[in-house]
C-alpha cells in the first residue's frame, strides 16, 4: 500500500470507526454491518486502486442474509455490500442517476487533507447513510434481478 492510503486509512480508523460503533456497527475495516431487527445495514470503503480516493458503499438486506438467484445463500453473519445487488446499494454522495459514483479525494497531500475527508466520509454516513437504511426496506430475501 501507499503512505497516503495508509495515512487515509488511519484517519478513518480514527475518525469515522469509533462513530460507527457508536451507530451500532461492528465489523473490522473496510467492511460494517449493523443488525436490525428486520434488516442488516452494511457499508465498505473501496479505494481506487490507482491511489487518492476511496468510495463509501452502503447496502441492506433482510436479517437473515442475502439468496442469490442462482439459490446461492450468504448468511447474515458473512454477507458483505459486495453479495448485495446493486438495486439495495449506494455509493455515498452520489446522486443516480445524474451522478453514480462520488470519490472522497484525499489529494493533493496536506496537513489537514485526511482527517478532513474522513469527516466529510463520516458527515455523508450519518445523513445520507443513515437515510438510506431507514427508508430502504428489503422487500425479499432474494434477489430476482441477480444475474446467474
Amino acid at each position: 500500500m501507499s503512505e497516503p492510503r495508509d495515512k487515509m486509512i488511519e484517519a478513518l480508523r480514527r475518525v469515522a470507526v469509533p462513530t460507527l460503533r457508536d451507530m451500532g456497527f461492528r465489523g473490522s475495516f473496510p467492511h460494517f454491518k449493523r443488525v436490525r431487527n428486520s434488516q442488516i445495514d452494511l457499508l465498505i470503503f473501496q479505494f481506487n486502486r490507482w491511489g487518492g480516493s476511496f468510495v463509501v458503499e452502503v447496502a441492506f438486506c433482510d436479517s437473515a442474509g442475502w439468496t442469490h438467484r442462482n439459490g446461492r445463500h450468504v448468511p447474515a453473519e458473512k454477507v458483505r455490500v459486495g453479495d448485495i445487488s446493486p438495486k439495495q446499494r449506494l455509493r455515498l454522495g452520489s446522486h443516480p442517476p445524474k451522478q453514480a459514483v462520488h470519490w472522497f479525494s484525499f489529494e493533493p497531500e496536506s496537513n489537514f487533507i485526511y482527517a478532513d475527508t474522513a469527516l466529510e466520509a463520516l458527515s455523508l454516513i450519518r445523513s445520507q447513510g443513515e437515510d438510506f437504511w431507514r427508508t430502504h426496506k428489503p422487500a425479499m430475501v432474494t434477489d430476482p434481478s441477480w444475474p446467474h
